[in-house]
């Protein structure tokens, strides 16, 4: 754990150390948010007339967020290795385990220092969260974050371009948020692009953000659909996780 802790220490004090990095993190799904839920506002038809585009679009942002986070804290693995620290910390005397889970942790906590920001922004959207709501959210995000960054972990422990990351990244991760039924409901989409969407694992990430903004914890567990959504996403996390250590493991003997 010490070991865990250290690796992620360091990737949350070279995201704070990086103030480009970080204003960019959060302005650039701040100003996505406002454009397109100003853009749409007029043109959005709901189920509910109460729901407006930016009040849809905004648990889809806060995913945003969880996305980006993890492709920035990923890509440094790919920069750890081109100036020989990752060579440093594979044959260093701690588990292999540690060196992929403080990755992940490091970029998790990324994450969510920017997900509490944008949190703040709930009642503009005309959501109102309690605090235990708000414990709930940070937790899911927990959940949901390791997921990509594990995923991410994986594409980058493959590659040695971060050109060639940002390319892979612009093909799997981002069409998987586009997918997700963020910018449009599933509901009324073409019947193959709905078939899709089913079968994107982000789209229950996103389903668990969505109940988890407008109901307390103990409506949560109640809520079958919310339960179904949550299962699938911890599935997907732990398979993202297991595969990152896997990959790590596998490098003893590379």
């Amino acid at each position: 754990m010490n070991g865990v802790w250290i690796l992620a220490q360091r990737e949350v004090l070279r995201f704070l150390r990086q103030p480009s990095r970080l204003l960019g993190s959060l302005v650039q799904p701040l100003m996505l948010w406002f454009f397109m839920g100003s853009g749409f506002a007029d043109s959005f038809i709901s189920r509910s007339s109460e729901l407006s585009y930016g009040e849809f679009f905004y648990p889809g942002i806060v995913l945003m967020l969880l996305l980006f986070a993890a492709i920035f804290s990923t890509i440094t693995l790919i920069e750890d290795r081109s100036v020989g620290f990752l060579q440093g910390v594979l044959v260093a005397p701690v588990p292999r385990l540690s060196i992929a889970l403080g990755k992940l942790v490091g970029g998790t906590l990324i994450a969510l220092s920017q997900v509490l920001v944008f949190l703040l922004l709930a009642p503009v959207a005309g959501i109102a969260l309690a605090v235990e709501m708000v414990l709930a959210l940070l937790a899911l995000c927990t959940l949901i974050g390791m997921g990509f960054t594990g995923l991410g972990f994986m594409v980058a422990w493959k590659l040695d371009s971060v050109a060639g990351y940002h390319s892979v990244m612009s093909v799997v991760l981002i069409p998987l948020w586009f997918l997700s039924g963020a910018l449009f409901p599933i509901e009324g989409a073409a019947p193959w692009l709905e078939w899709v969407m089913q079968c994107n694992p982000v789209t229950y990430a996103l389903v668990v953000l969505r109940k988890a903004f407008y109901l307390v914890p103990a409506q949560l567990i109640a809520d079958a659909a919310f339960m179904h959504a949550l299962l699938i996403t911890g599935g997907w996390t732990v398979l993202t996780t297991a595969g990152a250590a896997w990959m790590v493991a596998r490098s003893r003997s590379s």
